[in-house]
């Protein structure tokens, strides 16, 4: 291992990308026997991390919560040891992974799938364990078995990186027949069929009329972009019994308690896949599923989601949380992360 310091990007206070800043800090010491620290060669971007640098969440000042990379050390209790090769999503509060090491608990934590890239590995924690986490955890579906009855998955923004990680789940590993997927331009439209949509719907029309035409009406809906607009129409166009989930959070009361959603015994479902890690709940489940998950992606039922990709610099991070605000982009954004840190 290097010497006791480290480069790693940070933004020392709230702002526009070009807080971002190039820095060099000690090297993250092992905090529990369950921790381990991890040599990054992978990282990838989210939209949770552009909100972060603007202030909208407390969290470390090194951003970054997807990472691969090579164990150097490992606690007592660590479910990991030295050499491992591992892929996470990390915790809020802790140093992330736009940098050369991090720290971060093994039970949180998954092996890296065998011949993928680390870059192309990078792109899987976060939006695989969100969406793994609402099918399983919320939904009540069981991964690599049919449904119990049939299902109509409705997703809305399919060409994000949660929209298409849950296409791809829905259709290969929790082998859901409808997938209707949400996308207005052919680049989104393409990317959501490639990932396994069985319907396509444009999110900038009325949803009701749309699905009423196609003859589906959803049993399970996942919102990956404004609920607040999104959820009264889902609401009138679901099965009785269904569920509603989001991941994307609201400053404002949703309208949720009409008789659409009474009326059908609707359930509404929150997924923040950091808030087992925040709240020390459950943790071992997201390591199990991560390693699903990685079993997954060495099967083909899971396929690379990234579509962007750059070496990590002070640069490259900047253009790369630009680029993830504009809202144009599709997939994943990842990253190698070559022995030093630059800033171009």
């Amino acid at each position: 291992m290097a010497s006791g310091l480290m480069k790693a990007i940070h933004f020392p206070e709230p702002g526009p990308p070009s807080v971002l800043t190039i820095t060099e800090v000690p090297i993250p010491s092992l905090e529990s026997p369950y921790d381990i620290l991890v040599r990054i060669k992978g990282c990838a971007l989210n939209p949770v991390d552009t909100k972060i640098r603007e202030g909208k969440f407390p969290a470390h000042a090194i951003l970054g919560f997807d990472g691969t990379g090579v164990v150097e050390k490992a606690g007592e209790q660590a479910l990991f040891k030295s050499g491992d090769e591992v892929m996470f999503s990390g915790a809020l509060g802790r140093s992330g992974t736009n940098a050369q090491y991090t720290v971060v608990d093994s039970r949180i934590v998954g092996r890296k799938p065998r011949g993928w890239s680390w870059q192309d590995a990078a792109g899987l924690p976060l939006v695989g364990l969100t969406a793994w986490e609402m099918f399983e955890g919320h939904f009540n579906l069981q991964p690599f078995h049919a449904p119990r009855k049939e299902e109509t998955l409705l997703i809305v923004n399919g060409a994000g990186g949660v929209g298409s990680a849950a296409t791809q789940l829905a259709h290969k590993v929790f082998k859901i027949k409808n997938i209707i997927v949400t996308a207005s331009r052919k680049e989104t439209v393409d990317w959501a069929k490639r990932n396994g949509a069985t319907h396509i719907i444009n999110h900038h029309e009325d949803l009701g009329p749309q699905l009423e035409k196609a003859g589906l009406q959803p049993t399970l809906a996942l919102i990956c972009h404004d609920t607040q607009h999104y959820l009264e129409p889902i609401a009138k166009a679901m099965s009785p019994w269904g569920r509603i989930g989001s991941i994307v959070e609201t400053d404002k009361a949703l309208n949720f308690h009409t008789i659409d959603a009474f009326g059908k015994a609707l359930s509404f479902h929150w997924e923040f896949m950091l808030a087992k890690p925040a709240n020390q709940f459950d943790l071992s489940t997201q390591g199990r599923m991560l390693n699903d998950l990685a079993t997954a992606a060495e099967n083909g039922d899971v396929t690379t989601l990234v579509t962007v990709k750059e070496v990590l610099s002070q640069g490259s991070l900047r253009r790369m949380h630009e680029l993830v605000q504009s809202g144009k982009s599709v997939g994943k954004v990842v990253f190698e992360v070559k022995e030093t840190i630059t800033e171009n």
